[in-house]
């Protein structure tokens, strides 16, 4: 997974989710669910690589940053709470898309 439509296309895939490009920037295009308008994956390029970041829990926080280099601290958010998956084709597609869906369980029940 190495392309924003990767992403868009598997965040698509799960339950009651829309793509938001909200801001004046196009670079920045998000996966939001439709219930409470929460974005779980914030999709952009930087630096020559396109770029996502997640929704993290905190258990799981420091082990994906260890894991992979191509994992790191949320770029332009909390980051404590989200990583930034740098899409360069080193993190395998499984986790990726784990990362994804446990973004989007962690926002889609909140207010």
């Amino acid at each position: 997974m190495t392309a924003r439509e990767d992403v868009l296309d598997y965040g698509m895939t799960l339950p009651d989710v829309y793509i938001d490009a909200p801001f004046r920037d196009d670079n920045w295009v998000l996966l939001r669910c439709k219930k409470n308008g929460r974005a779980f994956a914030w999709t952009y390029e930087r630096n020559g690589n396109m770029c996502v970041n997640v929704k993290v829990d905190n258990e799981w926080r420091d082990f994906w940053r260890s894991t992979y280099e191509a994992v790191i601290p949320g770029y332009h958010q909390n980051k404590e709470h989200w990583n930034t998956i740098i899409l360069n084709g080193t993190v395998p597609e499984n986790d990726i898309k784990r990362m994804i869906a446990e973004s989007y369980d962690l926002v889609k029940d909140k207010r």
